[in-house]
């Protein structure tokens, strides 16, 4: 068996390595050579109907490049494994697991509003590169805050990060792992029945915000974008997580996140930007080039660009505050809840420590048929 799997794991690393003339990482190319870039893709298409030619080219690199078409096709099956609940004022959080595919499991919380309505908003909530980011002050503020205002909010672990430590991080199918886990996450929020389909959001910061325009480019569920500190025309991510698969180049087209953000529209998307990382020229080059896409739509007003040239890469409060507003009128959120007459207030959060919002405890431990190790789950998902 042990041979098999070594066998696999060399095959999958092999395959990879052969398209690594493909990959485009980190920062590909310099802020001079992105704007020329973008001003030749602008070239690719003049109206609707040549925008959306191009957009399904890139769409469809996106699932080949991550090997998206190759997973298995599974309806429902989520297994959800709910551990501790905590209420609190106007909100209540829950320690939960679903089964990503067979024997794979996302790790998260999922916060709620004390008193929801029979159909409730839903955003989904990944996090960037933090060993345990979705368990920190931040992402407790943000999720507890949506989930007063009326949001059912799914906050989950990177892979190979907090509780997702069945694979490490920098496996070689990291990118596809992630994708696979969020879209996993809105099949089980869609599959509830206090869940508005019609009103379902995503948001995140730094790869977090890789995970909410990659996901949002290939599935219309996603009604509602933040993508937040990430997109930019000449950074295209610096992990595995976000460019070591081929999802940006193929022998026959070259796009960048740019693009791949632009197919949002014409869905509402907020674009939140600062001055200090490779997002500092989006009021210039990344945004414009957006929204000429939305014009195509007649969508101008449903794209929107937050930028803080004094700010850093974070998603502070400042940040969190655009995405309230932002998310709250476009899924018809309860921003009473959480404003007073001076800006959204998050005085309400109880922050609680880490290991309170763990799903997999001494006493509720990871299922047994948990695949553990990145050559394992890379054989048993046997991609070509």
């Amino acid at each position: 068996m042990k041979k098999v799997v070594l066998l696999f794991f060399i095959a999958i690393t092999v395959a990879v390595q052969a398209q690594n003339e493909m990959l485009c990482t980190g920062k590909y190319w310099t802020e001079d050579e992105a704007n020329l870039v973008m001003k030749d893709f602008a070239k690719e298409w003049s109206d609707l109907t040549s925008w959306e030619s191009r957009s399904e080219v890139i769409r469809s690199g996106i699932i080949s490049g991550m090997k998206l078409d190759q997973m298995p096709k599974i309806e429902g099956n989520f297994n959800p494994i709910v551990g501790r609940k905590h209420s609190f004022d106007g909100y209540v959080v829950e320690n939960i697991a679903i089964e990503s595919f067979p024997g794979f499991y996302i790790t998260g919380n999922l916060y709620s509003p004390a008193n929801p309505d029979i159909k409730n908003a839903a955003i989904l909530s990944p996090h960037g590169h933090m060993a345990d980011k979705r368990l920190k002050e931040d992402v407790q503020a943000r999720c507890a805050t949506l989930a007063r205002m009326g949001a059912i909010v799914f906050a989950y672990d990177m892979v190979g990060y907090a509780e997702a430590t069945q694979t490490t991080h920098k496996m070689p199918i990291a990118l596809l792992l992630q994708t696979w886990n969020s879209k996993r996450v809105l099949e089980y929020l869609l599959s509830r029945p206090d869940v508005d389909s019609e009103r379902i959001g995503m948001t995140g910061g730094s790869g977090g915000g890789t995970q909410t325009f990659v996901l949002t480019a290939i599935d219309d569920r996603i009604k509602v974008a933040v993508p937040t500190v990430q997109v930019s025309a000449h950074f295209f991510g610096g992990c595995v997580c976000e460019s070591g698969m081929p999802i940006h180049k193929s022998a026959s087209h070259q796009t960048n996140n740019v693009e791949i953000a632009a197919l949002c529209a014409p869905r509402p998307m907020l674009l939140i930007s600062n001055g200090s990382d490779w997002t500092r020229n989006t009021p210039r080059v990344e945004y414009p080039y957006i929204q000429k896409v939305y014009e195509l739509y007649n969508a101008e007003h449903k794209v929107e660009n937050v930028h803080l040239p004094a700010e850093k890469h974070d998603y502070g409060y400042s940040k969190r505050a655009a995405a309230y507003m932002f998310l709250a009128y476009h899924l018809k959120l309860k921003l009473g809840n959480v404003t007073i007459t001076d800006g959204v207030h998050e005085d309400f959060v109880t922050i609680l420590p880490e290991d309170d919002l763990k799903v997999f405890t001494t006493a509720n431990p990871r299922p047994s048929n948990a695949i553990i190790g990145d050559e394992a789950i890379i054989a048993h998902l046997n991609l070509k």
